[in-house]
């Protein structure tokens, strides 16, 4: 892999060298590698098609628990998340002891992995909000909660330069990752002033099935603001705004 540099920067294919742009700049590499054919077929590659096979699975697991989480996602999630949270399903796959290799799944895996999972490394959850917080799951109620008894913003939550006001959000996700579909419940606080006076308790209840056999998530995070002239903008459009799995049920 090497580096593109000067004025013109080239996408596409000259010869053997492919030239594309990636979060880290204009990059370019030889073009090269093994024919797919071979690979779908030659039993000298057998390891690798197991481990394609598992890693598209941990693809579309992550994507389907993305598609869950999207209504928080949309104001906190970094460039890199997908393949973070793709690389932590393939450890989640690899944990399943039921299956053989390259039939492993999320079902018969370890969920509990992801947990503590941050989609935005710009701003984590853990390093963030240091006010205690209960997360608990009923399954057989089908009550997801959230708790966070009154504490003073401005001791308990290491806001970015520049914030005003937040507020807390949370979700509760029961993942079907086989038929990629997905029971999920939000919650949100007004948005508060970030200052030394003491909240009012956090009480968040979400709703999925009731006794559901499927992995259970609990997702929190904040989202910090900066109000200007009486009106209200997310901070730097969102880019340090924490979420976090921060309790999971796999069953």
């Amino acid at each position: 892999m090497a580096r593109q540099k000067g004025i013109i920067k080239l996408k596409g294919t000259i010869g053997d060298i492919t030239f594309y742009k990636t979060q880290d700049g204009h990059l370019a590499r030889e073009k090269g590698g093994i024919e797919a054919s071979r690979i779908k077929s030659d039993p000298a590659f057998q390891r690798t098609r197991e481990n394609g096979s598992e890693f598209g699975r941990a693809g579309k697991a992550g994507k389907t628990l993305r598609t869950a989480m999207r209504a928080l996602l949309l104001n906190s999630a970094d460039g890199r998340m997908v393949s973070r949270l793709t690389q932590q399903m393939v450890k989640v796959i690899q944990a399943d002891l039921v299956n053989e290799r390259g039939l492993r799944n999320v079902i018969d895996g370890e969920a509990e992995l992801l947990l503590g999972f941050e989609f935005n490394i710009r701003g984590k959850l853990g390093t963030s909000l240091y006010a205690p917080f209960v997360s608990a799951i009923d399954r057989p109620g089908g009550k997801i909660t959230v708790d966070i008894d009154p504490f003073v913003p401005t001791n308990m939550i290491a806001a970015p330069s520049g914030t005003t006001h937040y507020k807390i959000v949370s979700a509760g996700a029961e993942v079907d990752f086989e038929a990629e579909v997905f029971v999920v419940a939000s919650a949100e606080t007004a948005i508060l002033p970030w200052d030394a006076a003491l909240t009012a308790v956090v009480n968040h209840v979400h709703n999925v099935t009731p006794a559901s056999t499927k992995p259970l998530f609990v997702a929190l995070g904040i989202e910090f603001y900066q109000e200007v002239n009486g009106q209200m903008y997310s901070l730097k459009n969102g880019a340090f705004n924490p979420l976090a799995l921060v309790k999971v049920s796999g069953l």
